[in-house]
């Protein structure tokens, strides 16, 4: 990247933002995108970047005119939208269409490498966030592209480059890490209230009542808006939250109990078949780069 071109970066799309981090009690400056409801465009059909964001930082609601792929080659990410959450772990990315408006908070330390992509460039991804898998190449490509930062297809190596990547996004799987949101206000409430405290074991019925609808009621709903059942919906609650508490170094035990389940051995066996290995050993086997 030239110093020309950084320069005008961040006078157009970086700002200086403090932010409080919870475990060192103190404000701390860094450089992230420009939490404006839209940013300017970046020059390049395709840029790579490169962030180093602490436990509990929060990337403010923005948008942008490119497509974006955000991984986290270690941590968790929690990107929301007004349809819904999407919790993103390491070794898997959140694809982001343009000009979706979305804000990211961070669990654990968290290196991200994020690729902005002129929109449409990939035809195969849904023009709806989704969590996608990432495998060791794609990986690698993605830690690649960021020491190009900025690339052309005026270059053959980088022509190249985009090309591979391109390829790679167009087979990547779709893992169902979202939480949908919910707009009847009935159904909301209901979602509000699992969502305060996720691990509470107030029952699905007590929840409906203190919402004033039946619980067959506050299903059907769910079922209409988010495809899911109502105790689906809590389970990927409690699945989302337990992977923050792991990620911003918690126990098992203790993300068990947050997360509403009695014992760690049942915890991890909900984990196991949400993501298809134990918490010790996913997190255990995450890449670190530097």
């Amino acid at each position: 990247m030239s110093p020309t071109w950084k320069q005008d970066y961040a006078i157009a799309r970086i700002s200086s933002l403090r932010y409080f981090d919870n475990e060192q009690r103190e404000y701390d400056t860094v450089k992230i995108r420009h939490a404006v409801h839209r940013c300017p465009p970046l020059p390049s059909p395709v840029t790579a970047l490169s962030f180093e964001l602490r436990h509990g930082h929060v990337i403010p609601e923005h948008s942008h005119p490119e497509d974006q792929l955000v991984y986290a080659s270690q941590g968790v990410m929690a990107v929301q939208t007004s349809v819904g959450i999407w919790v993103v772990p390491a070794q898997r990315a959140v694809w982001i269409p343009a000009t979706t408006p979305h804000s990211i908070v961070i669990s654990g330390a968290v290196s991200m490498r994020t690729i902005y992509l002129r929109a449409r460039m990939v035809q195969s991804l849904p023009r709806a966030c989704c969590v996608v898998n990432v495998s060791p190449f794609l990986q690698q490509l993605i830690l690649h592209l960021c020491t190009h930062e900025r690339l052309s297809r005026r270059s053959k190596v980088q022509a190249h480059l985009i090309d591979v990547f391109l390829d790679q996004l167009e087979t990547v799987q779709a893992v169902p890490l979202q939480l949908p949101s919910v707009s009847d206000p009935r159904a909301a409430r209901v979602a509000a209230t699992l969502q305060s405290d996720p691990g509470d074991s107030c029952s699905l019925e007590e929840a409906c009542r203190q919402a004033g609808a039946s619980k067959r009621t506050i299903e059907r709903l769910f079922q209409q808006e988010t495809r899911l059942s109502l105790g689906k919906w809590r389970q990927q609650l409690r699945l989302m939250r337990s992977l923050q508490l792991l990620a911003a170094g918690e126990k098992i035990s203790h993300a068990a109990a947050e997360a509403g389940y009695s014992t760690p051995s049942a915890f991890i066996a909900m984990f196991r078949k949400a993501l298809g290995t134990t918490p010790k050993r996913y997190f255990a086997t995450l890449p670190r780069q530097t």
